[in-house]
């Protein structure tokens, strides 16, 4: 076997002070450290069998892999928004830490920050103690950032394919719409990425490996062909719970940040009938992307590699389909900030599920402990391995989101506590209000509860990098500008 001194040196310094030949020390090599598979599911929410989030849901791949790993329901993406979101899982740093609050160029991330200027991305940091690194889709806002992975399998620019037009919502600041199209799946971008990671799984590696597949749907607009439509008929559909007067007891500022002029809103979607549609589309296409996953997963059970594998599932963020009168990530709600975590070992437990707040800036330091690599002392996060080992476990963890500098959004067992920047605030109590349609912030039942979460709401936040923009609304078109940054949304 390979000691942890001899794997850090290298296969040339094993054969050496081992006598052993090449082949000999790779075999040992790939016994030793656990192959990585890592599954990217954009703009995914809570709609999945196995989080019980959507009635109508249908993913038996995802719920397959929740059978065999941990799922973590209570998980949060550092940002609601792709750019910044996947910057922080990449770096093992917070928003907070690098000013990444929108987005931002793949190839601009090291020069966002002091910190990221020498940062060394998860895909690095495997390939320097010795694994084999391969991407295909999307993984970092773009694509990948270049030299990031030993071979990258490439993106379609874009989430299409698209009809010749629009076939419901028209507006050229969104990808937003919906219906069924292409004809086959064969012409998914999704269904290629998943086909080059089959072919990744054929191979006979000579190393450990680390691939992600980055899939883009259920990523607007919401258009896979129709038997995924068809799997979820209009008549069945249950629409998710909706207030009309939702945002009545929301601060002015909460309105300001979440605000999407070029989305459709719940109100219209439901006087043109097309909320029913709206919800078959985001399910359908989930639904797609659930099968690509599962040729993926199909693969890996009949490959070498079934037994010395671990797989991560995760969304960039969730996504709001009509609730608080918005079809979008982008806000520090609920819907906007959950979404699937799903780790399982390679030697798993069987089906685990922990309700522990946790981040997505958790799964560098937690990668890492659980292939048995040395830490990285530069990231941020908190190691999960201990809630693979007891989903249960103690646990004095709080998940933190980030929209913008000093818009956070406190996450534990039962409470959310949002703190924006003018100092307004929201808090819900999940235990009555799952939906968060009551704010407490004003109840002064609640305001011991309401400090010991202030508590937690980080102190130092880094200027808005010249490298990141979001011009999707007013308030961050003007932090972009502040900023002098520049680049479209």
């Amino acid at each position: 076997m390979i000691s942890r001194r001899n794997f850090l040196l290298g296969s040339a310094g094993v054969a050496a002070l081992s006598g052993c030949s090449q082949f000999a020390w790779l075999d040992a090599l790939k016994q030793e450290y656990p192959n990585v598979l890592m599954l990217i599911v954009d703009d995914l929410n809570d709609w999945v069998g196995a989080m019980k989030g959507h009635p109508n849901a249908k993913t038996p791949n995802i719920d397959r892999l929740a059978s065999n790993g941990t799922l973590f329901m209570n998980a949060h993406a550092s940002a609601p928004l792709c750019g910044p979101s996947r910057a922080s899982i990449m770096t093992g740093l917070a928003p907070t830490t690098t000013g990444i609050y929108g987005h931002i160029k793949d190839k601009d991330i090291r020069e966002a920050h002091e910190k990221t200027k020498h940062v060394t991305f998860l895909s690095e940091y495997f390939r320097e103690h010795g694994y084999y690194t391969s991407a295909v889709g999307k993984v970092f806002h773009q694509r990948v950032v270049d030299g990031s992975f030993d071979e990258y399998g490439g993106r379609v620019k874009g989430f299409g394919p698209y009809p010749e037009k629009n076939m419901v919502w028209d507006d050229p600041r969104t990808n937003t719409d919906w219906g069924a199209f292409p004809e086959k799946d064969e012409q998914m971008p999704d269904y290629d990425s998943a086909e080059w990671v089959v072919d990744q799984l054929s191979r006979d590696h000579d190393k450990p490996f680390f691939t992600v597949c980055g899939f883009i749907r259920p990523h607007a607009p919401w258009h896979v062909p129709q038997k995924w439509f068809d799997m979820h008929p209009t008549e069945d559909i249950v629409l998710p719970p909706y207030l009309r007067n939702d945002l009545d007891d929301v601060p002015d500022m909460a309105k300001q940040v979440a605000d999407h002029p070029m989305m459709p809103t719940t109100e219209w979607a439901i006087k043109n009938g097309e909320y029913r549609k709206i919800v078959q589309g985001y399910l359908a296409s989930v639904s797609f992307v659930d099968s690509c996953i599962g040729k993926v997963m199909d693969a890996l059970e009949n490959s070498q590699y079934a037994d010395n594998t671990a797989v991560v599932l995760w969304g960039d963020h969730g996504y709001s389909i009509g609730e608080k009168e918005k079809f979008a990530k982008m806000s520090l709600w609920e819907r906007a900030t959950r979404t699937p975590l799903i780790i399982k070992p390679p030697k798993s437990k069987g089906q685990q599920v922990s309700n522990r707040p946790v981040t997505l800036l958790d799964l560098y330091p937690t990668l890492l402990k659980m292939c048995g690599l040395p830490a990285n002392p530069n990231v941020e996060g908190n190691d999960l391995t201990p809630l693979l080992n007891d989903p249960n476990a103690e646990w004095d963890k709080v998940a933190v989101t980030t929209y913008g500098a000093d818009n956070h959004a406190i996450k534990t067992d039962r409470y959310r506590y949002i703190h924006y920047e003018d100092g307004s605030e929201e808090l819900y109590d999940h235990k009555f209000d799952r939906d968060e349609w009551r704010n407490l912030a004003a109840d002064p039942a609640y305001n011991d509860i309401k400090q010991k979460l202030k508590a937690h709401v980080p102190k130092n936040n880094a200027p808005w990098s010249k490298k990141t923009y979001y011009n999707g609304n007013q308030y961050f078109l003007q932090k972009t500008e502040e900023a002098g940054a520049k680049g479209r949304m």
